[in-house]
């Protein structure tokens, strides 16, 4: 079972900073081995991907990274990091998620259901039997997760130097590979804070570069002028320094006039996706651009294609085994 990392138990203080000013001056000569290795191995350096295959080529999480997944609210970012975090567990990563918009439980119960591919709501589930077998699901579910996933129970508003702490404390002592943080508005208060904003960042990326870890940052961006505008990143709300520190920039992008002309009974053209993942910024690879996508009600899933049902996210790749 997933398991759940309370502030109370843990002296975060002792992770806050590292202090041997010793281990970050080294000689050149120390760096030497890792250059000429990178000549040989700029193939088989360490990454990660996005769940859709149509992605692998053009979009990779690097260790030492920071990606900032960016949207308006009611968008679907909190629904596609959590397809990305199944989708790196299911690579062999391991992740931690602190989300301070939403209790544990609500954030497995949604990862769950775009696990298992059914809606714990349906009809269906009224018969008993029916119930035992989610709760069978929800136990399969839970067992997958050991090892793999950890939450961080805090709801609210935290300490920037509190989530640094809890950061480098998950990276060195439970060997994280990927955290989401959700959200940057949760550690800095203010969104005029730009010097809080500038320094949590500066942390960040430098936490990410000596522990080794990728960190998703979730942050809101500005309300659109039309609900058909997509976002870039001059629409990243507070300082134009958070889209300079960062390596990655994802925005999530929801075709709401779609779905209003859908809820209205109105005929409309699946050609058209129902979402698009933009990538505007790609620090360490060469591709940005714009990826459509489709959504699955059962499984919540953002699908590659109209009709495509959710993926098998248990498993890497995500197809169907026979």
């Amino acid at each position: 079972m997933a398991e759940v990392i309370y502030a109370d138990d843990i002296d975060f203080g002792a992770y806050l900073r590292e202090t041997e000013t010793a281990q970050k001056v080294k000689p050149a000569s120390v760096y030497m081995a890792e250059l000429l290795a990178g000549l040989r191995n700029q193939k088989t350096e360490p990454r990660c991907y996005l769940p859709w295959e149509k992605t692998h080529s053009l979009v990779q999480f690097r260790p030492g990274e920071v990606t900032l997944w960016g949207g308006v609210n009611g968008h679907g970012k909190s629904l596609m990091t959590g397809m990305a975090a199944l989708s790196l567990m299911s690579q062999g990563e391991r992740v931690c998620i602190a989300s301070f918009e939403m209790k544990p439980k609500r954030t497995l119960e949604r990862m769950a259901r775009q696990w298992g591919r059914e809606d714990p709501g349906a009809e269906w589930l009224d018969a008993e039997a029916a119930l035992r077998s989610f709760e069978d699901l929800y136990g399969q579910f839970g067992d997958w997760t050991d090892g793999k996933l950890w939450l961080y129970d805090q709801q609210g508003t935290v300490n920037a130097d509190t989530m640094i702490s809890v950061a480098r404390y998950c990276a060195k002592e439970l060997g994280i590979t990927h955290l989401f943080i959700d959200s940057l508005m949760k550690c800095v208060r203010g969104e005029d804070d730009f010097n809080g904003q500038k320094a949590f960042l500066d942390e960040l990326t430098s936490l990410a570069r000596d522990c080794n870890v990728h960190i998703h940052l979730v942050h809101h961006i500005r309300k659109l002028s039309s609900e058909e505008d997509t976002p870039d990143k001059t629409d990243v709300k507070g300082s134009g320094s958070i889209t300079d520190q960062i390596d990655n920039l994802l925005l999530v992008w929801r075709n709401k006039k779609k779905e209003r002309e859908r809820q209205a009974g109105k005929m409309v053209s699946d050609s058209e996706p129902d979402a698009l993942l933009i990538c505007d910024k790609q620090r360490n690879g060469e591709w940005e651009g714009r990826i459509g996508l489709w959504f699955d009600k059962q499984s919540q899933q953002f699908v590659d294609g109209a009709g495509v049902s959710g993926m098998p996210l248990w498993n890497w790749p995500h197809r169907e085994t026979t």
